[in-house]
């Protein structure tokens, strides 16, 4: 018992419990640019805890870079992705038909970031529909 202990430790103190955040947007579009750099983001939007960043692409194409880990997971969304997205006040909650990241919840310094990311993540019927 003492042996798994001493090992959690030692993964804890040399890092190995970090969690990767970003310090400013252009971090967050800096990692995106390694795993996509033909795409052109017109703006960025950071979770208030900057655990994750969500670009927007253009019409209907959202790009996201969150921290997992020590470690960044960088996607391009598209309405069609979206299995269920909800949102409430500075926060979007969205499930991806996707099994190796199925989204999660997004808390954002402002409602209005949480509804732009959310609309980027909707079709135009979706957004009919919601209005």
């Amino acid at each position: 018992m003492f042996g798994i202990a001493l090992s959690v430790a030692a993964v804890h103190f040399t890092g190995g419990t970090t969690t990767a955040t970003f310090a400013s947007a252009d971090q967050a579009l800096a990692r995106f640019a390694e795993d996509f750099p033909d795409e052109k983001p017109a703006s960025v939007r950071l979770t208030a805890d900057g655990r994750a960043a969500f670009l927007d692409l253009g019409p209907a194409r959202c790009g996201i870079v969150q921290s997992i880990g020590d470690c960044f997971l960088t996607r391009i969304l598209t309405p069609r992705d979206v299995l269920c997205l909800t949102t409430e006040g500075n926060a979007v909650a969205v499930r991806m038909d996707d099994f190796t990241w199925k989204g999660g919840r997004f808390v954002f310094g402002s409602a209005a970031d949480a509804r732009a990311v959310a609309t980027s993540l909707q079709t135009q019927d979706q957004i009919r529909k919601a209005a």
